[in-house]
């Protein structure tokens, strides 16, 4: 029983391609990138090639370094890359704790909603869709590991990333035990829990971070041995899967269910 399956119509291993409006190759365009007050999504550079003011750049940038088969960036662009192709995030992410200070001060609880490894466009475009209609305030992603969030990630959440925070953080098990610090309770959706999310609810009405896993394989098991609870979805039917972001809907909506008592 999993919620990680892929949408039905997806091939296997299908990755939608980035559009060209996202899309920045060549060393001094990459250098002038990382230069900017651009944000970057994704930074590959061919397996072994060396350049050290890309590398700088891109450490002083918080920018993991993808290396990669030069055929992995022909398949990106025809065009003469010289090696390196980095994509431009469409959003601007901003800091936990400033989100954290900011729903505070708002007087608002915190609803968090942690993606752990969701790769997948369309279904990160979704889920951010329905994480900003059921009032979500920031969606925290991995650094590596993520679907680009790109124009495509954009189109997909129908707009819905303008609307809510993106957060980046290089390690989400960090990540986990500084919002438990916070006073944030830490819950994962994952199919291994014995705890039905109807059958014996957990309140879910104080500050709260929900986590969902990969589409390949859920959850990691670093991850799950630190949050505070988890909790399965009920499936009745023959088929035993949701898609991932069917499932995150199901239980953002059952917070809302809470919370609106």
């Amino acid at each position: 029983m999993s919620y990680n399956n892929r949408p039905n119509r997806q091939r296997p291993n299908f990755r939608p391609e980035p559009s060209s409006d996202d899309m920045v190759f060549g060393i001094q365009s990459v250098l002038e990138t990382l230069r900017s007050d651009q944000q970057i999504d994704k930074l590959y550079m061919e397996k072994g090639m060396s350049h050290p003011e890309i590398q700088q750049l891109a450490f002083q940038n918080r920018v993991t370094i993808q290396r990669v088969p030069v055929e992995k960036l022909d398949r990106l662009t025809r065009k003469n890359h010289q090696g390196v192709v980095c994509l431009v995030a469409a959003v601007q992410y901003v800091k936990l704790s400033n989100v954290l200070a900011d729903v505070h001060e708002r007087g608002e609880t915190p609803f968090l909603l942690l993606l752990d490894r969701i790769t997948d466009v369309r279904n990160f475009g979704a889920i951010a869709r329905t994480a900003e209609c059921a009032g979500v305030q920031c969606i925290v992603i991995p650094g590596r590991g993520a679907a680009a969030i790109g124009s495509d990630a954009m189109k997909t959440s129908s707009g819905a990333l303008n609307h809510i925070s993106v957060c980046r953080e290089y390690n989400l098990e960090d990540t986990v035990a500084y919002l438990q610090k916070s006073g944030v309770q830490v819950v994962a959706c994952t199919e291994k829990s014995p705890r039905d999310l109807y059958e014996t609810p957990t309140d879910m009405t104080g500050p709260l971070a929900i986590v969902m896993g990969s589409e390949e394989d859920g959850i990691s098991p670093e991850i799950l041995k630190l949050v505070d609870t988890h909790v399965k979805i009920p499936l009745l039917g023959s088929v035993g899967s949701l898609n991932v972001s069917v499932a995150t809907g199901v239980v953002l909506y059952e917070v809302v269910r809470q919370r609106s008592k």
